[in-house]
């Protein structure tokens, strides 16, 4: 007799490595059912009015998702696909096909959550069992040394009692064969019209061109560790902005799981035992172990992480001039470390670590304008954009979140001379200022007349003046934060 089919419900968990999910479903030996969900709220607009999923994550989405199809045709099944929202779809294809479960990986933030709660009441009638499992994160709950209610509200705090006394498991297994569909429709993908959206325009100053899916994010992975042998100088060129190798970049298909970290710790294990073992490939995982933070911070403290107010509870009087906001989102500030990094995410959709913590900072610290209009742009258009890490960071930047270090102001002239010292990255993503001097090209405002038209740009026409003062600025939003962290207490 035939076992009844298990669907497996994809969602940021785009890969047949290390899925336990799948691992699970291949076990009870029943026919499994892969099915991915557009769902179109993923596709409406954020609460300030921007398209949720910008052009440049939904490409990457949809690289993912044939990406995704091909291994399972290799696999020899399919990947069946819909648009439309799970709670909705799956029960359909559960009574179409007589189904005994679902089986998927689990989230944690109010949106997601909603979904599942939804699922779950749409199969009640049904004699369906849903079974989630965690696999984001290099450490599932269960092998923390703490439940998540007693995540510590400092990140050191964490990661050394996890190094100290947790384990990380090996990946699950990847499949060489799966038996092939049962008699059902896999639908077809969807392009980028169909969400109202417009292909992206190619920008040949892109350093890397991301391709979404789990093959583009394995050869990643196989050319900057073991064909360029970067991982052994990690921590040194890290905060680099300029060019493909500074970073490993695996973050756009971390964030919907093309890439399992479990899978990416085991190769660094083994580079260590081929290559070298240093501060730079321990500081690879430390890098991971901070994603496995933000998603355990939220699985803790739930929609807090939204609130304007934060993990802190904090309410500082945020602005929100949407004139210097404009400005600030078209790296039109007149500090060209910031309009750099701000074009450089409108036109490739992706931002250097180093840059996206000088550009929030500048938001928040020196226009004093409310760090949830930021995080809401970064979520419409970084590819890698994952809502624990961004929401996260966006609350320690803005000195909202549980770990947060007060008013942390990052002085951008001093930013641009340690990370881009002969102006590389800015004179490359503002062409303007390409005649400068590296030494005059971090404070352009101060050229002389006379310099302006030796080096060809006039400020005030060709690029902008600063729209504040750098320091006055920041005095007077750190007065604002410090009244308000006073009234907390």
């Amino acid at each position: 007799m035939s076992h009844p089919p298990i669907i497996l419900w994809y969602r940021n968990d785009l890969r047949v490595h290390d899925s336990e999910p799948l691992y699970r479903a291949l076990t009870t030996a029943a026919p499994i059912l892969p099915v991915y969900c557009f769902d179109p709220r993923h596709f409406g607009t954020t609460a300030y009015g921007f398209p949720k999923t910008g052009s440049f994550r939904a490409q990457f989405l949809l690289e993912s998702i044939a990406n995704l199809r091909q291994s399972w045709q290799h696999l020899g099944s399919n990947l069946i696909v819909r648009i439309g929202k799970p709670e909705v779809i799956l029960p359909q294809i559960a009574r179409q096909v007589n189904a005994s479960a679902i089986y998927f990986h689990r989230e944690v933030t109010a949106e997601e959550v909603a979904v599942e709660k939804a699922l779950q009441r749409a199969i009640a009638p049904l004699n369906l069992q849903l079974h989630s499992f965690w696999g984001h994160t290099l450490y599932p709950p269960s092998a923390l040394p703490y439940p998540i209610s007693e995540i510590p509200a400092v990140f050191t705090h964490f990661r050394k009692q996890v190094e100290k006394k947790s384990t990380v498991s090996p990946p699950f297994p990847s499949p060489n064969y799966v038996p092939p569909l049962p008699d059902i429709p896999i639908g077809s993908l969807p392009q980028l019209e169909d969400f109202n959206l417009t292909p992206p325009l190619p920008d040949s100053r892109v350093a890397l061109a991301f391709h979404g899916g789990e093959t583009a994010g394995i050869a990643r992975l196989q050319t900057y560790f073991w064909q360029q042998d970067k991982l052994q100088s990690y921590k040194q060129t890290r905060n680099g902005m300029l060019g493909a190798d500074y970073s490993s970049k695996f973050s756009p298909w971390l964030a919907l799981g093309c890439l399992s970290p479990r899978y990416i710790y085991q190769q660094v294990r083994e580079y260590e035992a081929q290559r070298v073992k240093n501060d730079s490939t321990y500081w690879l995982v430390f890098e991971l172990l901070w994603r496995d933070y933000f998603r355990l911070i939220c699985a803790k403290h739930g929609n807090a992480i939204f609130r304007q107010s934060g993990l802190q509870g904090v309410n500082i009087p945020w602005k929100e001039d949407w004139q210097q906001f404009a400005l600030w989102q078209q790296g039109k500030t007149g500090f060209p470390l910031v309009d750099a990094n701000m074009r450089e995410l409108a036109a490739t959709g992706f931002m250097s670590n180093r840059g996206r913590q000088n550009v929030a900072s500048f938001l928040t610290k020196n226009l004093g304008i409310n760090w949830q209009m930021g995080a809401e742009w970064f979520e419409s258009l970084l590819i890698d954009y994952d809502v624990c890490s961004n929401w996260g960071n966006w609350n320690y930047t803005a000195g909202v979140g549980n770990d947060a270090r007060g008013f942390r102001f990052f002085n951008i002239i001093k930013q641009s001379k340690d990370y881009d010292p002969q102006g590389e990255y800015v004179k490359h993503w503002l062409p303007e200022l390409a005649q400068i001097p590296a030494a005059k090209v971090r404070e352009p405002w101060k050229l002389l007349p006379e310099e302006q038209q030796r080096f060809g740009v006039k400020i005030g026409v060709d690029y902008p003046p600063p729209i504040v003062d750098l320091f006055a600025s920041a005095k007077a939003n750190e007065r604002v934060y410090k009244t308000a962290i006073d009234r907390h207490r």
